[in-house]
């Protein structure tokens, strides 16, 4: 029986259940390039880490705007003024735009570009009224006419 990886469809997406957004990922799939290169990490149960190499590029280069349900990553390269003859180039220099969905609980805490690599630092909050609760069973006609009078 065949077994198949689908990480790389949902390579995009922060916090969602992996079910529920199958379909979206393999919707943006073909239409995503790749670069720059990042990682999603999941640093515990409510923090996450997407780190983003953007080596060449500065802290007035890149953008970062973060919406209700998504955050975009921007770059814009510096234009070059030197004609170089290039030998070989295998750094990329060219402008990009990666978008995240995010999933309504995740927030973004901070960004930070150390070392050619750009730490962008997401946190899921969960509002009070979506956390679980643990209702009291009632027992009886008393616990009954309790509850009414509340």
């Amino acid at each position: 029986m065949r077994t198949y990886d689908f990480s790389p469809l949902l390579r995009s997406t922060v916090g969602f259940d992996r079910i529920e957004h199958l379909f979206r990922g393999l919707e943006r799939a073909s239409a995503e390039g790749g670069f720059p290169p990042y990682n999603i990490v999941k640093k515990d149960a409510d923090n996450y880490r997407i780190t983003m190499a953007v080596a060449g590029f500065t802290e007035d280069q890149i953008e970062i705007v973060a919406t209700r349900n998504s955050l975009k990553v921007s770059g814009k390269s510096a234009e070059q003024k030197d004609e170089v003859e290039y030998l070989h180039r295998g750094l990329a220099a060219r402008s990009f735009v990666q978008n995240f969905e995010l999933a309504e609980t995740i927030k973004v805490l901070s960004a930070n570009l150390e070392n050619g690599l750009l730490h962008i630092d997401l946190v899921r909050e969960i509002p009070e009224e979506l956390k679980p609760r643990t209702i009291e069973i009632a027992t009886g006609k008393e616990k009954l006419i309790e509850n009414k009078a509340a």
